[in-house]
């Protein structure tokens, strides 16, 4: 989707965040930056699906960026996240080049996962990124698991565990809920509410449809959060977080956001009107934040337009990367599935 400007903006001289802006020009630019680095990413994917450059399933993260921008800049690089299939903006934004993300999705050996991951199976431990899990709802058991690890170890790391909300119906969540409170496991629960579960609005699967109160029920401190601004979102997993390295266990936020796609690349999105989309692409989260950035002399236009070119050569090295990298060997067609656990009674 090309950025517009919807509302006039003054040529910005300022070189310095004015007082009516909560944040420094640093935090906003690069809040701008990532954001805009997910989408252009997720739009080449896109495009590269339609060539069959790319197969299988594909679930972009347009529309959601403000969610992966606003948290990185809360939590600590050591802490782990752990996500469901919509998650390659999570992996950007964690750290995962656009060159190794391109290529996992043309499954490409220089892929994140060596190219045998696909879109839905991200992965990478030097940045504490542990998926990208292509079951629904499997990941929030795993995300309380990691989180007990860390309470294991004596860290004060904590694991932001994300879902969508088609998974918040699942069994497993409650168990995961009523497991963390009742251990104070350090993680942050996090639905990421886009409003539909494939083709489903979140109205239709439950007579529940604040989804923030299921953790209520467990005495979960729990809260409803504006995720079209990553202002908004860095506050909370900032609160969040503070909770939770206090000592004082989990923290559920239901994050509001829209996926301005269909669930996968294969649907149309004919469940919806036109007029609802159109009603939250007027509120699109990086055409916000540049009008803000603009409008409040945080940056000029010049370093706007410097960011976008930077980022769409950033974005077409990635693709050409891709392209050029072998596909992986068949002699490894074996390898990187299970791995011998180091333990003195292992045979």
């Amino acid at each position: 989707m090309v950025l517009e400007k919807t509302t006039p903006v003054k040529k910005a001289t300022a070189k310095k965040s004015p007082s009516n802006s909560k944040y420094d020009k640093a935090q906003y630019l690069s809040w701008y930056e990532l954001m805009l680095r997910i989408r252009r990413f997720e739009e080449r994917a896109l495009m590269g699906y339609s060539q069959q450059k790319i197969r299988g399933f594909l679930h972009v993260y347009i529309g959601q960026e403000a969610i992966a921008a606003g948290m990185e800049s809360a939590i600590r690089k050591d802490d782990a996240i752990v996500t469901a299939y919509r998650q390659h903006g999570i992996a950007i934004g964690r750290g995962c080049s656009t060159k190794s993300c391109m290529a996992e999705l043309f499954a490409k050996s220089t892929g994140v996962n060596k190219g045998k991951g696909g879109s839905m199976h991200f992965f990478s431990k030097e940045n504490r990124y542990f998926g990208g899990n292509g079951i629904v709802g499997a990941q929030i058991p795993i995300g309380a698991g990691i989180a007990f690890a860390e309470k294991y170890k004596g860290t004060d790391n904590l694991c932001v565990t994300m879902f969508g909300d088609g998974a918040a119906r699942q069994g497993a969540l409650h168990e995961a809920f009523n497991m963390a409170m009742t251990w104070k496991l350090p993680v942050i629960f996090v639905c990421e509410n886009n409003q539909y579960a494939m083709g489903t609005s979140v109205s239709r699967t439950s007579n529940v449809p604040d989804i923030y109160k299921l953790g209520l029920g467990y005495d979960m401190p729990s809260e409803q959060v504006d995720g079209m601004r990553p202002e908004t979102v860095h506050e909370a997993f900032a609160k969040a977080a503070a909770h939770i390295r206090a000592g004082n266990g989990p923290y559920f936020l239901e994050i509001k956001t829209y996926r301005y796609k269909g669930h996968s690349v294969s649907d149309p999105g004919s469940y919806r009107t036109r007029e609802e989309l159109n009603s939250y692409m007027e509120k699109d989260p990086i055409k916000m934040i540049e009008n803000h950035i603009l409008e409040n002399g945080i940056a000029s236009e010049e370093e706007i337009e410097a960011i976008k070119e930077a980022i769409k050569e950033e974005i077409e090295d990635a693709v050409q990367f891709a392209e050029e990298s072998p596909f992986p060997a068949a002699d490894e067609l074996y390898t990187d599935n299970y791995t011998q656990p180091d333990y003195p009674f292992a045979t």
